[in-house]
C-alpha cells in the first residue's frame, strides 16, 4: 500500500467522517471556560523574596503555577499563571499586563483581568502573604 498524497489533513479529514477523529480533535481543541482546574498549592509555601518582584512588573512561580506582581511599590498580588484560554502558562509580566505567549492573551497586573484576548475571562487571584522580605502562599 502506498501512501503517496496522504497527509495529515486526509488522515484526520477521513478519521473524522468515519467518526473515530471526534475524540481526537477533541482533545486538541481548548476551552475558554476559564475552568482550568489547577491544584491551589499548599498554604505557607514559599514563593520567593520580595526583591524577585519588581515594581511595575511580576515573576511567574512556574512550579506553584503562580504569577506575583507589584503594581505599585508594596503592592503585591498574586494570580493563577494558567491562562484561561487554552491553559498555558503565562510567560512574563510587562507594562502593565501579565503576557501569555502562546495565543497573545494578556491581563492586567492588577486584578487579573483581560486586558486582550483571546482569553474572555481574567486569571484567579491567588492569597499570598508578605512577611518581612519573603512571599508565601497563604
Amino acid at each position: 500500500m502506498s501512501t503517496d498524497g496522504i497527509t495529515r489533513r486526509k488522515t484526520l479529514t477521513g478519521a473524522a467522517a468515519l467518526g473515530v477523529g471526534a475524540p481526537l480533535l477533541a482533545a486538541c481543541a481548548g476551552s475558554d471556560s476559564g475552568d482550568t482546574a489547577t491544584e491551589a498549592p499548599a498554604a505557607g509555601e514559599e514563593l520567593g523574596a520580595t526583591s524577585e518582584v519588581p515594581v511595575g512588573g511580576g515573576k511567574v512561580f512556574a512550579d506553584q503555577k503562580i504569577v506575583v506582581t507589584q503594581p505599585t511599590e508594596g503592592d503585591f498580588k498574586a494570580f493563577s499563571a494558567v491562562c484561561t484560554h487554552q491553559s498555558c502558562l503565562v510567560s512574563q509580566v510587562t507594562d502593565g499586563t501579565i503576557d501569555c505567549l502562546c495565543h497573545g492573551s494578556k491581563f492586567s497586573d492588577s486584578d487579573g483581568s483581560v486586558v486582550n484576548g483571546p482569553a474572555t475571562s481574567g486569571l484567579s487571584e491567588v492569597t499570598i502573604k508578605v512577611a518581612g522580605d519573603t512571599i508565601s502562599t497563604a
